[in-house]
């Protein structure tokens, strides 16, 4: 299988490798320093005390690595409307494309939604574009369960976390989504394949929409963002909100916030995605994780104060270091 990562940072560093192990032929698309590191050492990943390697094609332009079998796309929102414009020479008919993001995806009421079905989200697509380049049949979507972080380009350190969920954005168990999930699996992935890949997205987005722009305001781990009684009544009305909005799209919650923090809590002294980026003066990736569940309000007349807040916060700190566009 031809498999090409789009996005080697961390979490495709991670998958890129484990691919290629399994015996995909694995090239990348990468520019700067991560294109040299990648043309001298090849794929690197750190895992406990093993350091696995392997030599991947590496090139800046997509139509220089081809028409691939599988497309990785592993970059944070902010970069997908720039994958979308270069992305075409990967993808053939029978292509598929896994989006191993964050967030709520541009595909999201692809097959889903009830009576919201086929809803373009501004917040994630706002003129269309992603959609027009990645049309819906080729996608497959991924939520991670992991934590990998970078010791330079191109070398992937993992931390703790080996499962994936995948499924089709209409929910059915088609035979490449099953061969997908086979070839996860022979990689050494833990692999579920999930009756409804929006309501795994949901459930992750529960969490991290608010513990990722809160530590990115505040610069605090979870831990202490958790052990301020005040901000974690803040975190509380958000959730409820986005909880109520669940609801109304078919993602119905059974816990309360309380029950997801203390999941939040087993991580320990946690620095969120959100603010590694913020202090590598990276763009940081609001419109995936909170300016989509405004909209999401607006869509299913569920108000959102505290989201709002949330989301005036964060975009303001951002903006003031040139963070947000």
């Amino acid at each position: 299988m031809k498999a090409c990562i789009y996005g080697a940072g961390a979490i495709g560093g991670w998958i890129g490798v484990k691919l290629a192990r399994a015996g995909c032929d694995v090239s990348v698309v990468a520019r700067g320093a991560t294109l040299e590191a990648l043309r001298s050492n090849g794929l690197r990943l750190q895992q406990g005390d093993e350091t696995l390697s392997t030599p991947v094609k590496a090139d800046a332009s997509p139509a220089e690595l081809g028409v691939q079998d599988l497309v990785v796309v592993a970059v944070k929102e902010p970069s997908m409307a720039d994958v979308a414009q270069a992305i075409g020479p990967l993808l053939g008919p029978q292509t598929v494309v896994l989006t191993a993001m964050n967030g709520v995806p541009w595909w999201f009421f692809e097959g889903f939604g009830g009576r919201f079905a086929g809803t373009r989200l501004k917040a994630v697509d706002p003129e269309g574009n992603i959609a027009r380049a990645v049309p819906a049949h080729h996608i497959i979507g991924c939520v991670v369960h992991a934590s990998c972080s970078l010791n330079g380009p191109g070398f992937v350190q993992h931390h703790f976390g080996n499962k994936l969920i995948i499924g089709e954005p209409s929910g059915e168990k088609t035979p490449r989504v099953r061969e997908l999930a086979a070839l996860l699996e022979k990689a050494g992935f833990e692999t579920v394949l999930s009756e409804q890949i929006q309501k795994d997205a949901w459930y992750k987005l529960w969490g991290n929409m608010t513990m990722n722009p809160v530590s990115a305001i505040t610069g605090a781990t979870t831990d202490k963002v958790l052990d301020d009684d005040l901000v974690r009544g803040f975190i509380h009305e958000v959730m409820l909100e986005a909880k109520e909005i669940g609801a109304r799209i078919g993602i119905p919650i059974d816990q309360t916030p309380e029950d997801r923090h203390v999941v939040t809590r087993k991580l320990g002294a946690f620095k969120t995605s959100m603010l590694q980026d913020v202090e590598a003066g990276k763009a940081v990736e609001l419109d995936a994780l909170v300016t989509v569940v405004k909209e999401l309000g607006e869509l299913t007349q569920v108000p959102t104060p505290f989201t709002d807040a949330l989301l005036g916060l964060a975009r303001l700190h951002a903006r003031g270091r040139g963070l947000y566009r």
